[in-house]
């Protein structure tokens, strides 16, 4: 079995650069907005919903880790600065590695003006409704940026396979083949 973990700031492209990998790999994406459009309807971004939000996806990767499926690829927006997300990454990494799959990280990295156009794509729009309020969204990646270290430090990701792409100028096709032929997947 194979874990996928894409992660980076927000519109950096994750949820599409997964559904690319999808498409060449055969593992199933589980991107982290599937939770957080079911749940924030009926309790916002309050304390609630995320604490629901990671209930459900725990539950999910306990599933997946003991089924016969070949893995699963997650995004998620990696808070270097909070130890509750490194607890987070061990955790669902830990899950994976218990049942002896194999764990991938895959960092992504874009310039903040990529990402900004990127937060107005009609295929984030689509699969993100939280997302569609795109001035709301836009500040909110502004300050979540200035609040935050959103990608790791040179040499601090400690884990064997791991890779970090630069894709302020690859599509989403391009970055998952780079995935897909550095992991073998």
């Amino acid at each position: 079995m194979k874990f996928v973990l894409i992660f980076g700031p927000q519109a950096v492209g994750k949820m599409t650069v997964g559904q690319e990998l999808e498409k060449i790999s055969g593992l199933k994406l589980f991107h982290n907005h599937m939770t957080i459009e079911l749940l924030e309807p009926f309790f916002n971004f309050s304390p609630k919903m995320w604490e629901l939000s990671d209930l459900f996806r725990m539950e999910i990767f306990k599933a997946i880790s003991e089924s016969d499926q070949e893995g699963i690829i997650f995004t998620y927006v990696w808070a270097f600065d909070q130890q509750a997300d490194w607890d987070f990454v061990d955790t669902i990494c830990g899950i994976f590695e218990s049942k002896d799959a194999t764990t991938y990280l895959v960092e992504l990295e874009a310039d903040v003006s990529e990402r900004l156009d990127r937060n107005k794509s009609a295929n984030r729009l689509k699969y993100k409704p939280t997302k569609r309020n795109v001035e709301w969204s836009d500040n909110e990646l502004k300050s979540t940026m200035k609040e935050h270290r959103l990608n790791s430090f040179e040499g601090e990701i400690k884990k064997e396979n791991y890779t970090r792409i630069t894709n302020t100028n690859l599509s989403a096709e391009e970055t998952a083949k780079i995935i897909s032929s550095t992991f073998n997947l």
